[in-house]
């Protein structure tokens, strides 16, 4: 089993209705990833869909891929493309849910927003994930 430092959030910097199928064809087709840029993504129904085993390393936090789960809710952006906290209650309740099994799992894992590790220059997930989560 891998070791687990951090649980990074995520969002799709889609609309919120964009499908998974979508999303993954963009990381296939346009990126030319084999692997999903996240393990979970969460529907704005709060559907918790697992794209990847989390033994398995996926493509969503360039060099820290391989200690750590990347989760995603589907949005994050405004009508205009700008960054915006855009979670249903659903996804929020799914989220935290989803947060709270795996520190059950990797008691010592560090949850924070994709834009919260060096080097990102995004705004992605849009909320403060490290501020909201802090006390799991």
């Amino acid at each position: 089993m891998r070791t687990i430092k951090y649980l990074a959030i995520h969002c799709t910097a889609t609309a919120q209705k964009t499908t998974i199928s979508s999303i993954q064809n963009y990381w296939k087709t346009n990126l030319g990833w084999k692997n999903p840029g996240y393990h979970y993504i969460i529907k704005t129904d709060g559907e918790v869909v697992n794209l990847l085993p989390i033994d398995q390393v996926s493509n969503g936090v360039a060099g820290f891929n391989n200690v750590l789960i990347n989760i995603s809710y589907i949005g994050g952006i405004d009508v205009k493309g700008a960054p915006k906290d855009t979670r249903t209650p659903e996804q929020k309740t799914a989220m935290l849910q989803l947060l709270t099994e795996l520190k059950k799992q990797f008691p010592n894992a560090i949850i924070q927003g994709h834009r919260d590790f060096p080097k990102v220059a995004k705004a992605c997930p849009s909320f403060d994930a490290k501020t909201e989560y802090q006390n799991l």
